[in-house]
């Protein structure tokens, strides 16, 4: 197996050792094909009986290539006992580590939940640890166990410059940005004062801001949390802010929630502009073929490569179909599937010439990549009824990034 070309490396905590991913090298050729891409994504069971934790915890991360060849498991031993999962969660900038998500519930916590129709996330009944798979090796090092703070954190990122992770713990029933060395330890919170329940944690590329939702509501700030600013809409629900490639701006839906549709602001939150409307969809997908009382996944709208145009889901007839908007409001179709088809988590890769997304057709939920030059898809995954892949992750690449599609 090619190692991959890193010429200093963090030390990290004690490690599990792991199926080897035998993923070539980052630098790809100039125009690289879909068997040169790796996309990682999850696998689950959809129609197990038992609820929402009876298909949950069948996930498993999984890497393929983007022609859909060459797939494996991924941190197989992070699920060592039976209500335990994985989920792919991201990648580091250079692509030499995997973000994989370990949970585990209580069975009993489960039922709870069930019969509530809530989630209880106390400690002994649930946890959510964010791990860093190293793919050259197939060492796993769980950042999060580290100097724990919570039970259950989530959202794990690398913060641009690659000294720093951020991450998302529940604490004391709120969810609050934190930041932390790269093995673990220093955690601290950046929430600010006076912080209310935040997600959709992100930094802007040059590091110097921070943002998320909290209490439904966008917020920027300093990376240390200092300074916040609150993006005034009006509207009571915003939600899943991402910052541009060039870090001029921000993407997130504003509306109400379950009616919601794309706006972009600048940096310093002036320039208000609604994009696009997602013709009355909800805004998340159903990913599971039983009765699931947390509805589903959020589908957000993303940002192409270069920052210049927007790829989002919305409805078109029955069908939830693939839009592009540029920023002048130029709106391309991508899809013109067969009636009851859905769509959900377009995810561009990091050159802009592909598209990777889910589509649930004839009852099951796929994966498909796009080359944006024609708009030719390919199927990726070859599940059958009551499986779904879901949650794609492009590996990064070197090559410069370029629009796509129009």
């Amino acid at each position: 197996m090619r190692s991959f070309d890193v010429t200093t490396k963090p030390a990290l905590l004690p490690t599990l050792t792991v199926v080897l991913l035998g993923l070539p090298g980052v630098v790809h050729a100039a125009e690289p094909e879909a068997s040169d891409r790796f996309i990682g994504y999850t696998e689950l069971r959809t129609n197990l009986p038992g609820g929402r934790h009876a298909n949950v915890r069948t996930m498993r991360a999984i890497v393929v290539k983007a022609d859909g060849s060459a797939r494996r498991l991924v941190a197989e031993e992070l699920a060592d006992e039976p209500d335990a999962w994985t989920q792919f969660a991201g990648w580091s900038p250079d692509g030499t580590q995997a973000v994989i998500y370990r949970g585990w519930q209580h069975p009993e916590n489960a039922r709870w939940e069930e019969e509530h129709r809530t989630f209880r996330m106390e400690p002994g009944k649930w946890l959510l640890d964010s791990c860093l798979l190293d793919v050259a090796t197939g060492k796993v090092a769980n950042v999060t166990a580290v100097d724990r703070v919570s039970d259950y954190n989530g959202g794990l990122f690398f913060m641009p410059g690659g000294r720093e992770l951020g991450f998302t713990p529940l604490i004391k029933g709120l969810s609050k940005p934190f930041v932390m060395d790269l093995d673990g330890h220093n955690k601290r919170d950046v929430s600010g004062k006076n912080g209310g329940f935040a997600y959709g944690y992100s930094a802007s590329p040059d590091g110097g801001l921070i943002s998320y939702h909290e209490n439904y509501q966008v917020y920027i700030a300093n990376a240390d949390g200092s300074n916040k600013k609150h993006v005034k809409t009006g509207n009571p629900f915003d939600f899943a802010p991402r910052w541009s490639a060039d870090g001029q701006r921000l993407l997130f839906v504003s509306g109400v929630h379950g009616r919601s549709d794309p706006y972009a602001v600048r940096r310093d939150g002036t320039g208000l502009r609604k994009l696009a409307d997602l013709n009355g969809y909800q805004g998340w997908v159903p990913f599971l073929d039983v009765d699931d009382f947390h509805q589903g996944s959020s589908d957000v709208p993303v940002w192409s490569a270069d920052g210049k145009s927007v790829f989002y889901t919305a409805k078109a007839g029955s069908n939830v179909e693939l839009f592009q908007t540029t920023l002048d409001g130029k709106i391309t179709q991508l899809t013109k599937t067969p009636q009851g088809t859905l769509h959900y988590h377009p995810q561009p890769s990091s050159d802009g010439r592909w598209l990777a997304y889910g589509s649930k057709r004839a009852g099951v939920r796929q994966l498909h990549v796009m080359r944006l030059a024609d708009h030719s898809e390919n199927r990726i995954t070859d599940l059958k009824p009551g499986h779904a892949g879901m949650w794609p992750h492009w590996r990064p690449s070197k090559a410069p990034a370029r629009a796509g599609g129009t």
